[in-house]
């Protein structure tokens, strides 16, 4: 913190540094995260159309999933066409306004919190579907399952607002360089001249919460999962029981390892390098690997997909 002086000049924009590179390599920067971005869009898309078109995955786990690929679309938006802007300068492609830096701040916490209650409510589903069939459909009913999602979204929506405001308390006086691709919390509280002290403890203590209590009720879930499996007599049901869980299991452990990493931490002063590399990991590419991975390890989906493609490729003749 430092002391305050008349010569102060309040910051009314940032400059996003984003990458370092010359023309050449932004160029390839931009084809790179333009081709990821345009494959995240149509995957998740494809995933949308698929369960919308099949009445046979008109049920819960596939409910959930749609939400997921509907929040992906909007996690990966907020932030890769400002970041590609950037590369090519367009109409000042690196420069936000202060107002447009905490609204993408404010809007990325609350799809990420979103995401982590979603993939929480969507370890419960499994839960329900090995552990208790036979009350499956009492206990994860249409209501409930639009309940749940409601509450996801609300929640996650809530999660950033306290956050969020105690950073528009701050004075930012200068340099307004954020070294980073995107307004991401710590690299803003790096620049303010204030004290950033209670920030960094609150943005810390959401970050734990949100973790923490999505993650326990995965761990639990899946606690209960294994065990179940474990009394199961016949390999084969084991198997296909598993088979059903390997996916969530594989997204959740993409998303929460690089999220613990990045959040729960208190200090800002880190390699600021290699936290680009990570925020890349879980806002760019686990966006665009989750699709993939549901598809490729789900048979309903597969079967869907080629079904849709089929028909399409015939009706085509």
């Amino acid at each position: 913190m430092q002391p305050h002086t008349k010569n102060w000049t309040q910051v009314t924009e940032f400059v996003m540094m984003g990458f370092a590179g010359n023309h050449e390599v932004h160029l390839l920067l931009f084809t790179f995260f333009l081709t990821i971005y345009l494959f995240t869009l149509v995957e998740n898309l494809v995933i949308i159309l698929v369960v919308a078109l099949d009445h046979q995955l008109r049920r819960p786990m596939y409910f959930f999933l749609t939400h997921l690929s509907c929040l992906e679309i909007w996690y990966t938006s907020v932030t890769v066409p400002k970041m590609l802007a950037g590369f090519i300068w367009v109409d000042g492609g690196k420069h936000i306004s202060y107002a447009g830096c905490l609204s993408q701040l404010f809007i990325f916490t609350f799809l990420g919190a979103t995401e982590c209650f979603l993939l929480a409510a969507m370890a419960y589903d499994r839960y329900v579907a090995i552990c208790m069939p036979l009350h499956y459909g009492a206990l994860v009913s249409w209501g409930t399952c639009i309940r749940l999602a409601a509450a996801c979204w609300l929640v996650g929506f809530l999660t950033p607002i306290l956050p969020s405001y105690l950073m528009s308390q701050l004075t930012f006086c200068g340099p307004n360089v954020i070294d980073h691709f995107f307004c991401d919390a710590a690299p803003l509280l790096a620049l303010s001249c204030s004290d950033v002290t209670w920030n960094e403890t609150v943005d810390f203590l959401v970050s734990l919460a949100v973790l923490l209590d999505s993650s326990v009720v995965i761990v639990v879930s899946y606690g209960n999962i294994f065990w179940t499996l474990l009394h199961i007599c016949s390999a084969a049901e084991r198997q296909k029981a598993f088979s059903t869980c390997a996916a969530h299991l594989t997204v959740v452990s993409l998303f929460y390892g690089t999220l613990f990493f990045m959040y729960v931490r208190t200090k800002v002063t880190s390699s600021i390098n290699f936290n680009k590399v990570v925020s890349v990991f879980y806002s760019i590419v686990t966006p665009m690997i989750n699709p993939l991975i549901y598809s490729l390890r789900n048979k309903e989906v597969k079967g869907t997909l080629c079904r849709v493609f089929s028909l399409k490729s015939w009706k085509g003749q």
